[in-house]
């Protein structure tokens, strides 16, 4: 059996929650970094990745690593790899994106074309022809440089994963699904546990949210890249991972869950119920029209997990401290909730009114975001059958 190894890269400050995923799918994980995380399976392991995953923005088959101080020893050290064993001769391929950090080679267009050159030249000399076609599959190649060590992946997804297939009605600046996935998964949160975002939009909180209480899949929903391959990944393999996936679903009635979403616009309320629905969790989430000042909740040991505006329009940010003081009075009138919240809005804790008991800085793409913690009691332990 051939094993690979591959590349998920993930959202910085997050890593953990990745690795924890790919721990609870038998995946073997070999190595953590900033931004990323790597590990080592067969080809269904592909599959299994891009279906199960909610936290990884995509999954990379990890073609090479060497390190390139020069555009020479870039070229060589390409060229040297096994391509032919990734590659059919009518593929399409190309470097998709470069990134260079703390490196000699920094030039993301000199990079992708010196790269493109060294691959085409061991093609050349592997199926003696002197042109190709690239007719065929898509292969797209992502390359990432940091202190002169470069790291080749092809990527197996495609569209990211985050583009799960359920948002039909989207709104403005929606909170990211793996994003979104990966907060709740700092979490202690259980389907049996409340769950309440009072900033959901489109509602992508509450709904990853529900698809982990119903046992579905992310990728369900959609089509990767790497099953239009005719090499590496057989077919079976995606038919086969897909099945698995399918059997995870809870099909019986759900009553212990307790998921609710609410939005001062309407619009965004009806939007996210159609993006529910898209989802198939519609009947596991409650969407309503309420401002967070007007937040209450009998129940207890709930949780508080959203994304409240940040002020990312200048005549917005006057009415961020009012907005926060309303966050912190509505967590006060929360008997044994916790919070976690995320935000760029700097001042959130002066206004919420309290220090989170615990702040992790994440980077959403170049924005550096904080989220803050809270934390509430934990339940009384309970007797499992």
């Amino acid at each position: 059996m051939q094993y690979y190894e591959y590349i998920a890269p993930c959202h910085f400050g997050l890593e953990a929650v990745l690795k924890r995923e790919l721990t609870q799918l038998a995946l073997e994980v070999i190595r953590v970094e900033d931004g990323r995380v790597e590990f080592r399976g067969d080809a269904a392991a592909a599959c299994r990745a891009n279906l199960h995953l909610r936290t990884a923005e995509r999954v990379l088959l990890k073609a090479g690593e060497f390190p390139a101080s020069s555009y020479e020893e870039l070229f060589e050290n390409t060229r040297a790899l096994p391509w032919e064993a990734f590659l059919s001769p009518d593929a399409k391929f190309w470097v998709a994106k470069a990134s260079s950090v703390r490196s000699t080679l920094f030039s993301p267009s000199d990079i992708q074309s010196v790269m493109k050159k060294a691959i085409v030249e061991r093609m050349k000399e592997t199926w003696h022809r002197e042109w190709f076609e690239e007719s065929g599959a898509h292969y797209p190649l992502r390359v990432a440089i940091r202190n002169d060590l470069v790291t080749i992946g092809i990527d197996t997804s495609g569209v990211s994963i985050h583009k799960r297939g359920y948002r039909v009605s989207p709104v403005i600046a929606p909170i990211s699904e793996t994003l979104a996935a990966a907060i709740i998964g700092v979490t202690p949160w259980f389907p049996d546990r409340i769950l309440v975002d009072p900033f959901c939009g489109s509602g992508t909180i509450p709904i990853e949210a529900a698809m982990i209480a119903k046992g579905i899949a992310p990728g369900l929903k959609r089509e990767f890249l790497a099953e239009t391959w005719k090499t590496l990944i057989p077919g079976t393999c995606w038919r086969e991972a897909r099945e698995e996936a399918r059997s995870k679903i809870r099909t019986e009635p759900i009553r212990d869950v307790d998921i609710q979403g609410y939005d001062i616009d309407e619009r965004a309320v009806r939007f996210a119920r159609e993006n529910a629905e898209a989802a198939g969790v519609g009947e596991l989430i409650h969407f309503q029209k309420r401002e967070v000042k007007d937040l209450r909740h009998r129940g207890k040991y709930g949780f508080l997990i959203t994304n409240p505006p940040y002020g990312e329009r200048l005549e917005e940010r006057k009415d961020l401290p009012a907005l926060y003081r309303q966050i912190g009075e509505a967590y006060r009138g929360l008997d044994s909730w916790s919070m976690y919240l995320i935000t760029a809005y700097e001042d959130a804790q002066q206004y919420i009114g309290r220090k989170a008991d615990k702040n992790r800085k994440i980077y959403n793409g170049m924005l550096r975001t904080y989220l803050y913690q809270y934390m509430g009691p934990k339940p009384p332990k309970r007797e499992r059958r």
